[in-house]
């Protein structure tokens, strides 16, 4: 490696740039443009090619054989492995070029698998995974792992998944009903009193006893393509109490510190989100209809619709 300043450039590596971060090394082969702009401890490795109209933030990794073009983005501490495609124009044409690139931004923490590759103009959101080989055409949410061409979700970090009612963990609730605390503040898991019978089964609620708070909405989601994602919303307010009627659909929490997933699967659960959790709700079968049972009337400044403004929020209280 060469020295040069605070960073180091390898004897057969090409740095143009002067805006390199302290402690950033550049490999073999790698070739940095003039106006790129690289942060503090980042390892580009062999054979990648970094465009001017390019930003990395501190501690990124490139993986050999990426090229990072005009127009991306990437914020601090995160992963791009071998081979990941970016682009920056939907439709090239030799020699014609636009008057400017499209943007596209990988966010803070997000790590995108080998071969991966990112269509212009989209945003991969905090701490996100993309799978090996996935191709990404749409933004990415927060925590969301997808794979696949095209990418869907098919999780999220760190939020494993629980379908059953622990009987070691429960509280009786009344009527046969039970109550379980989970790791994400406030959220808790129901069972709902269910009566099996040869002419049909039958699931019933007392707002009094069952649901935590006065009922004066509800709303039911359905027809929802299984490949979409619905919620990704907080309420600073409302309390909501969430039945799968027909089907199954995953729920998953997140207070900003712990997350955790949950598979709807009868009428007989339900799931609690208290106001100020971030919820999700995806992977719903063809047949799911969920039912919402909410405290407040619709309010649209009760949402907080971005994440990071849900985590500003939850840290300034």
């Amino acid at each position: 490696m060469a020295d040069d300043k605070d960073y180091q450039v390898h004897e057969l590596g090409c740095c143009e740039s002067t805006d390199i971060g302290a402690g950033t090394r550049i490999w073999a082969f790698a070739h940095v443009l003039p106006e790129a702009k690289i942060g503090e401890n980042c390892n580009i490795c062999d054979h990648v090619f970094i465009e001017n109209d390019v930003v990395l933030g501190d501690r990124v990794t490139v993986k050999c054989g990426v090229q990072i073009w005009d127009g991306i983005v990437v914020e601090d501490d995160v992963f791009i492995g071998p081979n990941v495609t970016f682009t920056n124009d939907l439709y090239p044409r030799s020699k014609q070029h636009p008057e400017q690139f499209t943007k596209t931004l990988i966010a803070n923490g997000a790590s995108i698998g080998a071969n991966a590759t990112i269509l212009p103009g989209i945003t991969i959101s905090q701490k996100a995974m993309i799978g090996a080989g996935a191709v990404v055409t749409r933004s990415v949410p927060p925590n969301a792992i997808v794979v696949g061409n095209p990418a869907r979700i098919v999780g999220y970090v760190d939020s494993g998944q629980k379908d059953k009612v622990s009987p070691t963990k429960v509280t009786q609730a009344g009527d046969g009903a039970t109550v379980q605390n989970t790791s994400v503040t406030g959220v808790t898991l129901h069972s709902i009193p269910t009566i099996e019978d040869l002419r049909g089964n039958l699931s019933a609620a007392e707002f009094d006893k069952h649901v935590p708070f006065d009922v004066n909405r509800y709303f039911l989601v359905f027809d929802v393509p299984s490949a979409e994602t619905r919620g990704e919303h907080a309420h600073k307010e409302c309390h909501q109490f969430l039945v799968c009627v027909s089907g199954s659909v995953a729920v998953v929490a997140d207070d900003g510190n712990n997350r955790e997933e949950f598979l709807l699967q009868n009428p007989g659960q339900a799931v609690y989100l208290p106001p100020m959790v971030w919820g999700i709700q995806y992977r719903y079968s063809s047949d799911a209809v969920l039912l919402v049972l909410a405290s407040h009337n619709y309010d649209s400044d009760d949402y907080i619709r971005d994440y990071e403004s849900f985590l500003e929020l939850k840290s300034a209280k």
